[in-house]
């Protein structure tokens, strides 16, 4: 049994395992298998530097690497001011190579979304180009988006949407498939595709009932209503609202609180509790017990969880390196 979670695969395969055994031993329920996460990580390019060299005028995403005390947090930042941050193919193709590079990187705790253009968060697809595309082009946009917002869900580690303005169609899609969504009270949220005679097609179909309950995710999306941040909150779209500031990155700051607690936590256990929720969310019961045992089990021979048990004894802050 290997002492680092690594990529997580051996744990995986561990977890599909579980289920499977599971399933056919509770009751005759079948069960259903837990999608395992997409490829293969590249190699996790240096501090501070930006993905999208095709970028012109600007860099459509900001990877930033934050230090001292909130070092192993990572912000990508949207920044596509001329374009409300629609999302185009550009963007997406810097996404996905800012997402797969930090899957294998262990140093990496909580990645942040957040956008770098004051009152916008993403305005969803970028329609413009969309009313260029040939209709064979638009069904290979819409799944390469889907691909690329299923990489983020995938993530290992803790991901925070931090919602400072508007964030509608593929903006608001984006944001579910983090793991925590902050708003500002006067942000604005909403899945609008139907007014286009389009339906969400980048999870939020999936993703919004599975969020907010069925019933009132179809109220939404029927009627193509936006919502604020209070509003979000009371409905459970958001788990945070907070009221916004002059600067115009309350939300921000509110998810950066958050990384911070998240970072004394053992980087093991916070990545394997996050497979066990996910997956442990798309099966019965039985079966995602089934999941949490074999998740649990590897966290027993790791390093950390002597380090832990070790500074537990002696009275002082764990010193976790996430083995």
């Amino acid at each position: 049994m290997a002492a680092a979670l690594g990529g997580l695969g051996l744990l995986q395969g561990r977890v599909r395992l579980a289920a499977a055994a599971a399933a056919t031993s509770s009751l005759g329920r079948p069960g259903r298998r837990p999608p395992a996460p997409r490829g293969a990580a590249a190699a996790l390019l240096s501090a501070g530097r930006s993905y999208g060299s095709e970028a012109k005028e600007e860099e459509e995403l900001r990877v930033r690497y934050l230090d001292d005390e909130h070092k192993g947090i990572v912000v990508l930042g949207l920044n596509r001011s001329q374009a409300k941050n629609a999302l185009n193919k550009n963007l997406l193709k810097m996404m996905s190579k800012a997402v797969d590079a930090l899957k294998s990187d262990k140093k990496v705790r909580t990645v942040i979304f957040r956008s770098e253009v004051p009152g916008i968060f993403c305005a969803g697809a970028d329609l413009k180009e969309r009313a260029k595309m040939h209709s064979s082009e638009v069904s290979s946009f819409v799944s390469k988006a889907r691909a690329t917002i299923n990489e983020m869900a995938n993530l290992p580690v803790p991901t925070i949407a931090a919602i400072d303005g508007t964030a509608l169609g593929g903006g608001l899609e984006l944001a579910l498939a983090c793991d925590i969504r902050v708003a500002a009270s006067s942000a604005k949220m909403g899945l609008v595709e139907t007014k286009l005679a389009i339906i969400p097609g980048a999870g939020g179909t999936q993703r919004l009932p599975r969020t907010i309950g069925v019933s009132l995710a179809k109220e939404l999306i029927f009627s193509a209503r936006i919502v604020d941040g209070e509003e979000a909150k009371s409905i459970g779209l958001i788990s945070h609202v907070v009221e916004q500031n002059e600067a115009g990155d309350a939300a921000y700051r509110r998810a950066l609180a958050l990384a911070r607690e998240f970072l004394p936590q053992g980087p093991v256990a916070m990545r394997v509790a996050k497979l066990a929720i996910n997956q442990g969310m798309e099966v019965d019961l039985v079966t995602g017990l089934a999941i949490e045992e074999a998740c649990y089990a590897q966290t027993i021979p790791t390093k950390d969880r002597i380090e832990g048990l070790l500074a537990f004894k002696e009275k002082r802050p764990p010193r976790y390196k996430g083995e």
